[in-house]
């Protein structure tokens, strides 16, 4: 069976989205100490600086992703989470490419995120280098951390990067 879905800008107020975001937070705070849950909530996503997006089948919210402006050349990946029954679809690498072909047309040259260092956070660590992060120190406002992961990727040597159509 064959279905559609959908990357369009995320409705924070839609209870589909508030739900899939509480579990990413429930996920985030169950494997990583309080003081390195780094997730942004409803209230965190709505600042001018995040833009946020949705991936839908009809009318099933199935994953989410935020991109953060650091400062006009440097982005920041947050808030990717595919919902649990709708994992190994690929939605991941979709929303992250949505985020890359974002980030390009931006003009930006970097972008950067934080995970968790657990193993819970393997697949994810797994997807982002194979499209070329790379792990780095901390970037912005975060200090060292031995429950998180810093990656970037310089987007004109990515393989994703800026220039290419996704």
């Amino acid at each position: 069976m064959t279905t559609t879905t959908d990357i369009q800008p995320g409705d924070l107020a839609d209870e589909r989205v508030i739900r899939l975001l509480e579990d990413h937070l429930t996920d985030m705070f169950a494997t990583s100490p309080a003081e390195s849950v780094h997730a942004l909530d409803v209230s965190g996503l709505t600042v001018p600086e995040v833009t946020f997006w949705t991936i839908a089948d009809g009318d099933v919210i199935l994953g989410c992703v935020a991109l953060k402006e650091i400062d006009p050349t440097h982005g920041e990946l947050k808030s990717m989470r595919t919902d649990a029954a709708a994992r190994g679809r690929g939605l991941g690498a979709r929303l992250l490419e949505h985020v890359l072909a974002e980030a390009a047309r931006r003009g930006y040259r970097r972008l950067s995120l934080e995970t968790g260092s657990q193993d819970f956070f393997r697949p994810a660590r797994t997807l982002y280098a194979k499209y070329g992060f790379r792990e780095c120190g901390p970037f912005a406002d975060y200090g060292l951390d031995p429950n998180s992961v810093f990656m970037t990727l310089e987007l004109e040597s990515s393989p994703h990067g800026a220039g290419s159509a996704l």
